[in-house]
């Protein structure tokens, strides 16, 4: 079956990188294949992410002072 395809720039370059090392036509259809396989494939299950509150107080509660508060994470070699 022939069939013309229009190939986007980024995948046009790394087909040409690889046509040296395979032909073009074997690397078409690989490529397809994975990418059909993948689509094909049920997709996995989310992950699942548990966020645990931290005991005790924040260090400090006032940022509306950058500087202060880049000067006290550093040390004072900041000013």
């Amino acid at each position: 079956m022939r069939t013309t395809i229009t190939l986007e720039k980024d995948v046009a370059i790394r087909l040409k990188r690889l046509r040296k090392i395979r032909p073009f036509k074997d690397l078409v259809n690989d490529a397809l294949r994975a990418g059909l396989d993948q689509i094909e494939s049920k997709p996995s299950k989310p992950r699942r992410y548990v966020i645990k509150p931290v005991k005790g107080h924040p260090r400090r509660t006032d940022l509306d002072n950058i500087a202060e508060l880049i000067a006290e994470v550093e040390g004072d070699s900041f000013r």
